[in-house]
C-alpha cells in the first residue's frame, strides 16, 4: 500500500509518501515548523496544507507526541494542552477529509525499526529510544508492542526528569558537548535497564547518526545500536500503523490515481 505517514514533533512536522512493503519513500521527506501554540485547530490548518503540498487524498498514518489509548490523547508533552481528551485520528479525519489513522509518535517509530531497520526479527525485549524535543520510548516483547510507555518522563536518581535532562533539545540549548551529553545519557539508558532488562536498545532521532561521537560514553549490558531509519523512522512507522489500521478493519483503501517516484 502507499500511505502518506506523518511525524508530528515538539519543533517539526515531517512527512513522506510510504510503500509500507519495503518501508522505502515514495516522494521527497518534507518538514515544516509545528504551529505555535499546537493547538488542535491550528496543526489541523497546518495539515490541510501538507496534503495540499502532497497533492494527497488517501489514508494517513501520524505518529502524534501524546499518549493515545482508543484513539483518544490522554496526554499532551510538547502540544497544546487542549489535545487532552481528544479524539485524536477522528478529531483530524474530519478536518483533512482523510481517512487518519494517530498513534503515539515512539510507538511508530518503533514499529518501523522492528519490521525493517535495527530490531528486525529479534525476539528477545527491545527497548526504542527517541532522542528530539523529548525522550519518546517503544518496548517490544517477542514482536509485540507495549503501548504509550512514555518513559521519557522517568524521575533520574538525580531527581530531574529524564527528557528535561538528556533530551536532543537539551543538548542544544545548553550548548553540551558529546562526551558530557553521553554521560547524562548513559544515566537514564541505566536507569531503563534496571527497570526493563531490555536485550537491545535502539536509538533513533536525527542525533542517532552521532552514535559514534558519545558511544564511549554508554555503559549498559544490553548493546546499544542506532535506529536504521534515523528521522524518516516516525513516517514510515506512521504509514505502517495506518496500514494496520486499516487491515484490522478489512477496509482496504488505495489512493487513487497517483504516481509517484521511488526516491533514492
Amino acid at each position: 500500500m502507499q500511505i502518506l505517514g506523518i511525524d508530528v514533533g515538539g519543533t517539526g512536522i515531517k512527512s513522506a509518501i510510504v510503500e509500507t512493503a519495503t518501508g522505502e519513500l515514495l516522494s521527497e521527506r518534507h518538514r515544516f515548523a509545528t504551529p505555535r501554540p499546537a493547538t488542535p485547530e491550528a496543526i489541523a490548518e497546518a495539515l490541510r496544507g501538507l496534503l495540499r503540498h502532497h497533492r494527497w487524498s488517501g489514508p494517513v498514518g501520524m505518529g502524534f507526541p501524546a499518549a493515545i489509548q482508543h484513539g483518544v490523547a490522554r496526554t499532551a508533552a510538547n502540544v497544546d494542552a487542549s489535545f487532552i481528551g481528544l479524539p485524536v485520528s477522528g478529531y483530524f479525519s474530519q478536518n483533512t477529509g482523510c481517512r487518519l489513522f494517530a498513534a503515539n509518535d515512539a510507538d511508530t517509530a518503533g514499529l518501523a525499526e522492528m519490521r525493517f531497520g535495527a530490531g528486525r526479527g529479534h525476539a528477545g525485549v527491545v527497548l526504542i529510544v527517541t532522542i528530539g524535543t523529548g525522550l519518546g520510548t517503544a518496548l517490544f516483547s517477542g514482536g509485540q508492542l507495549l503501548p504509550n510507555t512514555e518513559l521519557g518522563h522517568l524521575l533520574l536518581e538525580n531527581g530531574q526528569e529524564a527528557e528535561r535532562y538528556a533530551s536532543e533539545t537539551v543538548r542544544v540549548t545548553q550548548k553540551l558537548g558529546w562526551e558530557e551529553w553521553g554521560a547524562r545519557l548513559n544515566l537514564y539508558l541505566r536507569a531503563m535497564e534496571r527497570l526493563l532488562w531490555p536485550d537491545l536498545i535502539v536509538l533513533g532521532g536525527g542525533v542517532s547518526d552521532k552514535l559514534r561521537e558519545f558511544a564511549p560514553m554508554l555503559a549498559t549490558q544490553a548493546p546499544v545500536v542506532a535506529a536504521r531509519f534515523l528521522n524518516r523512522a516516525g513516517i514510515v512507522g506512521a504509514a505502517l500503523f495506518a496500514e494496520e489500521s486499516l487491515r484490522g478493519r478489512t477496509e482496504l483503501s488505495h489512493p487513487a490515481g497517483q504516481s509517484h517516484k521511488r526516491m533514492s
